[in-house]
């Protein structure tokens, strides 16, 4: 039976786990010494072989009892100067001489493990038959009359308790002795006698046995008990040792190691031996004073008391350890100081997880920024200074521009890819200078120490835009996205973090408000305007809540046969109280509420309806914003408004801009192949205003291009360079297949031109305002064919004013006002029923006079033509009417705070 991969790994792990865990519990077992388990470990051993050194039934110092055998011999022979009958002395020498054999036996039973019967025979050869033949012998001495019974008594006495003491601790060999001899000293008188002294013996030699077992069995099973309870605590020491979970130790009363678990000294690189009788401190790096642990150790050791969880850096160099100790001082029974005993734990995850809660508790987890906390205790701290010259400060608002598309676009991964990149430029731009945060999302806050000029901080605050607005790689992508700054100074813009925070956002807003891509100082009269974009905000809900806003479709003509072919639906607020708001004020404010998607949707199911009351062969254009196009469900959302409003599909066209090509990404080209599958019209709007490459062109199944009006403005005038942009895009559009559209065409100069230059429709006031739904019913019902009407070309831009002049004319000086005037003439009062082609020298100003010719009178005003075009100052206004002075203006003091980058 074959075994899966899954069990073959299963099995692979089964045996190397289980060598892990043996290996572990050997060597825990190696640090256990236990005794070798021999026959002398069995119940009765202390009766058998006794309990001294050698565990043998014959003592090693037996063969020493023949001297005093001997010199017993010799005193009675002495006593009694008498040594007859001669049997006797002869049997107790040669007893004598027979212990000598014990010097043999009791080695040959010590040098191997023998079997019972053969240690008992050792025992009856070394003991018990010597001591026999001597009691027998001084027995028979005794009894021959030769020597006294008191004084053979005496002898045997003495020898029985010399043989007691040899003996001593071994139970068996002390009976042997003692039944032995006696036995040999009755056998003398009684031969049935002797028989039953050694019967009366062996049956207390059994009875002292069983009892000595009986003994042992209990003093057996209490070592035991204790030998369970010691290995127990000491395996259970060991595992804990070797799962690190904690580690002990131990030292003299000089400081010196006597006890050291074995993981420690392997996290620190040496063997345990190595560390013994070495100083207690060495287990520590105490030279870098790395916390308040290590000084508090030493006062500890040195003042001999007890210490808990001290935190201390191990004494390990290529990398960061951290333990937790704990000791008290030990005593002996005379309460001298004998050293200390602890334990320890290792901190080092701990701290590392304490120094990572902090760090999130006070740095951006993404970008490693300071996060919202950790900027607001930074600028409290400055706030809140003892010394009041050192509260100020300079508070940055920074919001990226566009950073919502690329979200959209190429999803979060790369967002969050892109902050961290504008993190790293924004650190590099401040350096030392300040501390830089991220507060959320694609907002980031810069707090400057100290009180800096305006003129820095607006210098800081453009070369932060331009490293912000510098092109970057996401994934092989190129992003490009902007930056709006806001700047409130403390104390003049407030004194507390909420003031402070409050007005460099309202400058913030100020700054996206003016254009993106700008730095606004706070000035008084932002609260105000934030108040009325928030007063905005509230009416756009409303307005959408109560279906207040309208839309409104301005003609598209082709211009080869001037016939209306479409309208594109343009987005109108008409206000209760404000009137008609422009939507670049009101888009802006639905897009940062997140109202512009609901919007999206209302307008194309809107224009949907619309559309199918007007004739088959006219279409409708609908702008989609970035956030629609990046919807999935946007598909489903035109079929739905399309099936409701009952249109074909090829009727309408969707205008999309060119910030969806921020990435190359493959949601991009599935979003272009479920539309075109629907069988709805492409339109690429506000063509060459964007940021991306030409390369989306070869994928982006566009029908149209749209011309932004910016290159159709100034397109006729001499030396514009827009013309040529025009054929290059209409060029590249009939390349590619594509219709043009040219927007904001208003002359009958710019329409010849865009004609000329092959644009196929045209889209302006040249033609027609956009017109109210009703209206647009009402001019469809006149027809298609449309009638450019307006001026042949543009008029320059006027500056009103009300100046007074003097206009001379053939030596006649007259007086007159001026009522606006523009680079190339006026408008002046105060002569009456001038003709035409008067030519007058005016003077504007103090040493300024140009020539100019009226081309039209009406009452007491005309027109006049400037001979030569007048030229703009530094500021934009027009050099010969600016107010001059030779005093040096007075500093504005919100100049600074209202300027924006």
């Amino acid at each position: 039976m074959s075994q899966s991969p899954e069990d073959h790994a299963a099995s692979q792990a089964e045996p190397t786990r289980a060598s892990r865990d043996f290996a572990r519990t050997q060597r825990r077992r190696e640090r256990v010494p236990t005794a070798p388990v021999s026959r002398a470990d069995v119940a009765g051993a202390a009766f058998l072989f006794g309990t001294g050194p050698g565990r043998g039934l014959i003592a090693r110092e037996w063969p020493h009892m023949a001297l005093p055998m001997v010199l017993g011999v010799l005193g009675l022979a002495l006593a009694n100067f008498s040594i007859r009958p001669i049997i006797a002395p002869l049997l107790a020498l040669l007893a004598s001489a027979l212990l000598f054999v014990a010097r043999f036996t009791s080695t040959y039973e010590e040098s191997r493990d023998h079997s019972t019967a053969v240690r008992m025979a050792l025992m009856g050869a070394s003991i018990g038959i010597p001591l026999f033949i001597y009691g027998y012998a001084i027995g028979i001495w005794a009894s021959s009359g030769v020597v006294p019974w008191v004084q053979a008594l005496a002898l045997l006495v003495t020898i029985s308790l010399l043989a007691t003491v040899t003996e001593s601790g071994r139970l068996a060999g002390m009976l042997t002795a003692q039944v032995a001899m006696w036995s040999g000293v009755t056998w003398v008188s009684h031969f049935g006698a002797g028989m039953l002294s050694l019967l009366i013996g062996g049956v207390i030699a059994v009875a002292a046995y069983l009892r000595q077992r009986e003994i042992d069995l209990k003093v057996r099973l209490a070592v035991e008990e204790g030998v369970r309870i010691q290995t127990r605590a000491e395996e259970i020491l060991a595992d804990y040792e070797e799962t690190g979970q904690g580690w002990f130790w131990e030292t003299d009363r000089r400081g010196l190691i006597t006890y050291i678990s074995r993981p420690v000294a392997e996290v620190l690189g040496r063997k345990v031996d190595n560390f013994i009788g070495r100083p207690f401190a060495e287990l520590f790096n105490l030279s870098e004073k790395s916390g308040e642990g290590e000084r508090t150790l030493a006062f500890h050791l040195s003042a001999r008391s007890s210490f808990s969880e001290l935190a201390v850096r191990a004494a390990v160099y290529d990398e960061e350890r951290w333990w937790s100790v704990t000791g008290r001082p030990t005593y002996d029974a005379f309460n001298n100081f004998q050293g200390f005993r602890g334990s320890g734990t290792d901190l080092t995850e701990k701290r590392r997880s304490q120094e990572h809660a902090s760090r999130l508790a006070h740095f951006d987890s993404l970008t490693g920024l300071s996060n919202r906390f950790q900027m607001s205790q930074t600028l409290e701290k400055i706030l809140t200074a003892p010394n009041e010259q050192n509260r100020a400060c300079a508070v940055f608002l920074l919001d990226l521009d566009r950073f919502k598309q690329v979200n959209d676009t190429l999803g979060h991964p790369a967002g969050d890819a892109l902050l961290k990149q504008v993190a790293q430029r924004l650190e590099r731009v401040i350096g030392t200078v300040g501390r830089v945060g991220r507060l959320g999302g694609d907002e980031f806050q810069v707090i400057l120490a100290g009180k800096i000029a305006r003129e820095q901080l607006a210098h800081l605050a453009e070369r932060i835009i331009e490293q912000i607005s510098q092109a970057y790689s996401i994934d092989g992508s190129r992003v490009m996205i902007g930056g709006s700054v806001g700047i409130a100074l403390a104390p003049d813009d407030g004194v507390t973090s909420e003031a402070l925070i409050r007005n460099a956002d309202l400058a913030l807003y100020a700054a996206k408000d003016g254009g993106r891509g700008r730095f606004h100082f706070y000035a008084a009269d932002l609260h105000s305007d934030a108040e009325e974009r928030r007063q905005l905000e509230e009416d756009l809900r409303d307005a959408i809540t109560q279906g207040d806003l309208e839309l409104y479709y301005q003609p598209v003509v082709q211009t080869a046969t001037e016939r209306i072919t479409g309208f594109e639906a343009l987005l109108r607020w008409n206000h209760p109280q404000h009137g008609f708001i422009s939507p670049a004020k009101f888009v802006p404010i639905a897009e940062d509420a997140g109202l512009i998607v609901s919007i999206g949707e209302w307008a194309l199911r809107t224009a949907c309806q619309d559309l199918a009351k007007w004739p088959s062969d006219v279409r409708v254009a609908v702008n989609v914003s970035p956030l629609q196009f990046a919807n999935p469900a946007l598909p489903s959302m035109v079929t739905s408004a399309l099936a409701s409003a009952g249109v074909e599909p090829d009727r309408l066209e969707l205008e999309i801009t060119e910030s969806v090509f921020l990435g190359d990404d493959t949601g991009t080209e599935a979003m272009f192949r479920s539309l075109k599958g629907i069988g709805v019209r492409l339109a690429l709007d506000d063509f060459g205003t964007g940021y991306s490459s030409l390369g989306y062109l070869k994928r982006a199944p566009f029908d149209k291009i749209k011309i932004d009006q910016s290159f159709v403005r100034g397109a006729t005038q001499a030396g514009s360079r827009n013309g040529a942009i025009i054929a290059s895009i209409v060029s590249l559009a009939e390349a590619l297949g594509m219709e043009t559209t040219a927007e904001g065409v208003e002359t009958l100069d710019e329409l010849d031109l865009v004609r000329m230059l092959g644009c196929s429709h045209v889209q302006g006031y040249i033609y027609e305002r956009p017109l109210s739904a009703p209206a647009t019913l009402t001019r469809l019902a006149t027809g298609l064919m449309a009638i450019a009407r307006g001026p042949r070309s543009a008029r320059a831009a006027r500056q009103a004013m009300l100046r007074r002049v003097v206009l001379d004319h053939a030596g006649h000086r007259y007086n007159g006002t001026v009522r606006n005037m523009s680079l190339t003439g006026a408008l002046i009062e105060g002569l009456w029923n001038v003709p035409a082609g008067t030519i007058f020298r005016i003077q504007l100003s103090d040493g300024h006079i140009v020539t100019a010719t009226c081309r039209w009178a009406s009452d007491d005003r005309m027109g006049v033509e400037f001979s030569q075009p007048l030229r703009l100052d530094e500021d934009g206004r027009i050099a010969a009417v600016a107010i001059k002075s030779t005093l040096a203006p007075l500093p504005d003091p919100l100049a600074n705070q209202r300027k924006v980058g």
